[in-house]
């Protein structure tokens, strides 16, 4: 299966020190970037909350950020803030590079292509400069991506609000804990050490449509968490933990966690 994913943009960060000015600011080690390598990294607010997330592909004397294209403009500029005098340029390539997924076989032969880092079941990410012959569509993708846990950007996570380990970010390869500091590391490594993640991303099944992102999810009358991103009547939704034996209902639907084989929750 093939999907262009029209809602998903590229920024092209390119000069002499465009490593190290990533790895400065990003969640995972931008050295793991290489040839038929990505790398899946968030950039955090000031605060240690999720800012915006993306995969890195390595493109010879640049790196190439796919991202939600509705967060490129503030993403570059927030990235031009921290530029200060690194050899670094920043652009905006999402009308001459075109987002596609793979999944359920090997990919078409491009030269952008990597594996989704994440799992090996969520196939492929390629860039090209013109829009891929697709079998599939972005709704199919995610109808892939949902039932295995995978975010993909706003709706599934809130900027400001949602912590890395949260939204699994630890058990899909998106921190990496050797490297050295980022902006909001402080708040991340916190979270992991001490055990203080309450909340998480997790696949549900409703029995109808899902209801828009932000609708609560109840349990015995109170709320528990929110749907996010769905397909169908598959969503993924914040949850409280303590919550998840309970019976939750979502607008007037029941809602069923199904938590993915990779996702450790307490006991």
């Amino acid at each position: 299966m093939l999907a262009h994913l029209p809602h998903r943009g590229v920024i092209g960060v390119s000069g002499h020190d465009r490593v190290a000015f990533l790895n400065g600011l990003v969640s995972n080690d931008v050295t793991k970037a290489a040839h038929g390598q990505a790398v899946w990294a968030a950039m955090l607010t000031p605060q240690g909350r999720y800012f915006a997330d993306f995969f890195i592909i390595f493109d010879e004397d640049r790196l190439l950020l796919d991202a939600a294209r509705d967060q490129i403009p503030e993403m570059l500029k927030r990235l031009s803030r921290f530029r200060l005098r690194a050899d670094v340029q920043l652009e905006d390539l999402s009308e001459a590079l075109h987002v596609h997924a793979s999944w359920n076989g090997m990919p078409p032969e491009v030269p952008l292509t990597a594996p989704d880092p994440r799992l090996p079941q969520a196939g492929y990410r390629l860039l090209s400069e013109t829009v891929l012959d697709e079998n599939g569509t972005a709704a199919a993708y995610a109808a892939h991506r949902i039932p295995l846990g995978l975010p993909d950007g706003p709706p599934d996570l809130e900027p400001d609000k949602t912590l890395l380990l949260e939204a699994g970010f630890d058990e899909l390869n998106g921190v990496d804990w050797q490297k050295g500091c980022y902006m909001g590391q402080e708040l991340t490594a916190r979270t992991k050490y001490r055990g203080l993640v309450k909340r998480r991303l997790i696949p549900v099944s409703l029995e109808a449509a899902a209801p828009p992102p932000g609708t609560p999810i109840l349990a015995e009358g109170t709320e528990v968490g929110t749907i996010r991103g769905s397909a169908g009547a598959l969503a993924l939704a914040m949850l409280r933990t303590d919550a998840l034996t309970k019976p939750l209902i979502a607008g007037p639907s029941l809602v069923t966690p199904i938590p993915p084989a990779w996702m450790k929750l307490p006991a």
